[in-house]
């Protein structure tokens, strides 16, 4: 017998029946991830109570099983597997600040469950953290390498990435990273579970395709890439009996927030050997040692000047409609990349003061919300500081008045370049 739930039960269940497990709706802020999620469990020797209680069980799982994808990339997720399963699932409730049955029915032997639940999102992140999964040390950025290799004994470069990889170690790469390392920089994609390209529907038309390595980057949820070779050679000066090997290492970097080269490294080094293949060796790791330290050098320079520090302002929101334009902005600042965290400070009716850390300046946090439209309102900043940027609500009208008045000029207008520094 089907039991008869509210219209809203009865939708949420639906999904259920039809093996949904994803959040029906999810939304996350600095602390929390707010959704519903669906469980069904079949009902045993008529026992409807506790085939109830375990698709509830079953529901509060999947909500912090979407927490948890949000933290890290679908790759470690997939590599974490035993820590999720053994770890966080074993105590799914620590993670549950709050939640609510939204409905229930029986389903062909089945108990169907829709669930609305809050994850403690900074919870799970320390738990994380303390398993060395996600990195905590945010004066460092995350790095994933792209170094092909070749020597003469080999016919092609090798590499781990695009079309046909070669399955090799680097030693150069390894030489690199360990320095990295050292230097409390974190490695991502590193090892013998390297990234799979095909996972993330990337292809690379080359294994030099730079556009496809940021793009498995951001995947990786690294902060930069970096891209480049290693090679070696005879030389053909000598050194007395011996035979010479030059080596040479050309590496760029990129920020993947904005995509832009930052920074170049180019060594050079010679070794000397009465062995071919022991001397290029020689050379690559001469010359890897000496990248590693311009490389560490140059990236710690960049990132710690560069414009992802976070800094702390406050964003004074005001204008008439207020609570409900307010929200929308909330949602959308949410899931702008570079918000560390949001606090409110005060709230009026028709004003609010949050506090924002921003991996950017004041100036930059403004020129990101001005890129953001809303279909029934505009935004207006009124005034930036290093430590306060305002914003106001601007009605519909004004905002078409202020196109229609732009198009009647005589010089074009580029509305995609960004003009504020």
């Amino acid at each position: 017998m089907i039991k008869k739930t509210t219209a809203l039960g009865f939708i949420i269940l639906i999904a259920s029946a039809l093996f949904m497990s994803l959040p029906a709706s999810a939304a996350r802020d600095a602390d929390v991830l707010t959704g519903v999620t669906t469980g069904k469990r079949m009902i045993v020797n008529h026992n409807i109570q506790q085939a109830r209680q375990q698709a509830e069980s079953d529901a509060l799982d999947i909500a912090v099983q979407n927490a948890f994808s949000t933290l890290v990339s679908r790759q470690v997720f997939a590599s974490k597997l035993d820590f999720f399963y053994d770890q966080i699932l074993s105590r799914t409730k620590d993670y549950i600040i709050t939640y609510r049955v939204l409905g229930g029915i029986e389903n062909n032997g089945y108990y169907l469950v829709g669930v609305e639940s809050k994850v403690d999102i900074n919870l799970l992140e320390k738990t994380l953290i303390d398993a060395r999964i996600i990195n905590a040390n945010k004066d460092k950025p995350v790095i994933l390498f792209f170094i092909v290799e070749k020597t003469p004994s080999d016919l092609l470069p090798k590499y781990w990435w695009g079309n046909n990889p070669i399955p090799y170690q680097s030693s150069a790469e390894e030489i690199i990273i360990n320095k990295m390392i050292q230097d409390h920089f974190v490695v991502t994609g590193n090892g013998p579970a390297r990234p799979d390209p095909s996972f993330y529907n990337i292809t690379f038309n080359s294994i030099y395709d730079v556009a496809a390595a940021r793009n498995l980057g951001k995947e990786m949820k690294a902060d930069m890439i970096v891209f480049g070779k290693a090679s070696s050679l005879e030389a053909i000066n000598r050194m007395g009996e011996e035979k010479t090997y030059t080596a040479e290492i050309n590496l760029e970097g990129y920020d993947l927030e904005t995509g832009e080269k930052v920074l170049i490294s180019q060594i050079q080094a010679v070794a000397k050997s009465d062995m071919d293949q022991e001397g290029n060796i020689q050379a690559i790791a001469k010359a890897a040692t000496l990248t590693a330290q311009d490389l560490s050098e140059k990236m710690d320079a960049y990132w710690s000047q560069n414009l992802r520090k976070e800094h702390a302002f406050d964003v004074k929101l005001e204008g008439d409609n207020f609570l409900p334009r307010f929200i929308a902005l909330k949602q959308r600042l949410n899931q702008m990349p570079g918000i560390e965290n949001m606090q409110p400070k005060e709230m009026g009716s028709n004003y609010a003061v949050i506090e924002v850390f921003f991996k950017g300046k004041a100036s930059q946090f403004a020129d990101a919300v001005m890129l953001k439209t809303f279909e029934s309102f505009g935004l207006g900043i009124s005034g930036v500081t290093e430590n306060l940027v305002i914003i106001k609500f601007i009605e519909k009208e004004q905002t078409s008045l202020f196109n229609e008045d732009n198009q009647n000029k005589t010089t074009p207008v580029d509305a995609t370049q960004n003009t504020t520094q």
